[in-house]
């Protein structure tokens, strides 16, 4: 019974990983791990039924009958152990002497090596060809690591979801090329067989264990619902969750509120997320009613915050708000107008539709400046270059116009 406390069983498997080769070790060490994990949940959920019940209960609410992915990777891992570990030993059998024998093993080797690489290059493919699809913010748990403080509060890092699964692939390919090479190199220069016969049955198990490699074999693709990576929503996050930006910095985040959210906060909170903004939340609080708001405090419009953001979709959606009334031409407290703005922060999408209106190029802000001098003064080349051009069209065609009219009257 003691040899199965988590404790016991933990020291032991970490110190028995002195007599493993060292491909394997990553692997056990996960799968110890995610054991522990397995038992830790096992035994907590026959000493408190209450919790159990609590849990079926939400379970039922979200109308999932299957296994939660936590559950099933632990399961996985640990059925993974009574593979390896046979292997580990029958592998050590194996003539290193005989031709034929390491012939064939380099030959399954190869085999298998080839379909994994391959089937990684296909993951990485569909994860660059998916991005910038998904740009909500998710917040993502860590890797287990041994011997972590139970009581510790759990820290996710936020970042975009397409940005997420883009770095996981190219990880996954760096890793599974690295793992490739490692093992050709022993067996060229050392001899060693040992490495050959373990990746061949070991590396398509772990393969299909990679949250990226199981979406696309199982789930059909990347999609935030599916909760490959074990992430939270926004909404989902708890007092005890800590938050932390890509650098390891803490986050400030607003949990276990009832409140609802102004449509200035919203408006600001779009601004403040920059280059990692979704817009869709704003667009959809935007009616006929407020597409013309304004903040107290600087009077900054919906127009001019997507004039200076630069993500996918700005275009369209300063189009939509243009067909429910929206006025470009407001001007804030410093004298800018939705133009000014995409000069200034450079956004050559949301120029192209803001020059429809070419009476914004002429309009000068409280220093001076059109929108046209504002974008050769901050070096924004392409928003310049779409601006000098519309009002040399525009000049051209009043020109014409003019030149006209003066002949009809003659």
């Amino acid at each position: 019974g003691n040899l199965l406390h988590p404790s016991h069983h933990c020291i032991c498997c970490i110190r028995a990983l002195e007599f493993v080769p060292y491909q394997l070790q990553p692997s056990i060490k996960a799968g110890i791990i995610q054991y522990n994990t397995s038992l830790r949940r096992g035994r907590n959920s026959s000493s408190c039924s209450i919790s159990s019940s609590n849990q079926r209960t939400r379970r039922r609410r979200r109308g999932r009958s299957r296994q939660r992915p936590s559950e099933t990777r632990a399961t996985m891992a640990f059925n993974k152990m009574f593979v390896m570990l046979p292997m580990m030993l029958a592998a050590r059998k194996i003539d290193g002497e005989d031709p034929v024998m390491v012939y064939w093993l380099r030959v399954a080797y190869g085999v298998i090596q080839t379909i994994c690489v391959l089937l990684v290059i296909y993951t990485y493919i569909l994860a660059s060809n998916q991005a910038g699809q998904h740009k909500q913010m998710i917040y993502v748990p860590p890797a287990a690591t041994p011997f972590a403080d139970p009581n510790a509060k759990k820290k996710y890092t936020q970042v975009a979801y397409s940005a997420h699964v883009l770095t996981t692939a190219r990880s996954l390919v760096g890793s599974t090329l690295f793992g490739v090479a490692m093992t050709v190199g022993l067996h060229l220069y050392k001899g060693m067989v040992v490495g050959l016969a373990m990746q061949t049955v070991m590396a398509p198990l772990n393969l299909i264990e990679n949250a990226l490699v199981k979406a696309v074999i199982f789930g059909g693709g990347f999609k935030p619902e599916d909760k490959i990576f074990e992430e939270k929503a926004s909404s989902e996050l708890t007092d005890e969750d800590e938050i932390v930006d890509d650098s390891g910095n803490p986050v400030v985040k607003e949990i276990g509120t009832n409140k609802t959210k102004t449509f200035e906060d919203l408006l600001l909170d779009t601004w403040d997320a920059g280059a990692k903004a979704d817009i869709g939340p704003l667009m959809a609080a935007i009616t006929k009613k407020n597409c013309n708001f304004s903040t107290k405090e600087n009077g900054w419009t919906p127009l001019m915050v997507l004039g200076g953001l630069s993500v996918k979709g700005v275009g369209s959606a300063i189009r939509q708000i243009k067909e429910l009334g929206g006025n470009p031409a407001i001007t804030d407290g410093d004298g800018w107008n939705a133009m000014h703005w995409a000069a200034f922060h450079g956004s050559p999408e949301s120029a192209k539709e803001l020059v429809k209106d070419p009476s914004l190029l002429t309009v000068k802000d409280k220093e001076g400046k059109t929108p046209i001098e504002m974008a050769k003064a901050e070096n924004n080349k392409d928003v310049s270059s779409i601006l000098e051009d519309t009002a040399a069209t525009t000049d051209a065609s009043e020109k014409t116009k003019a030149d006209t009219g003066l002949r009809k009257r003659k």
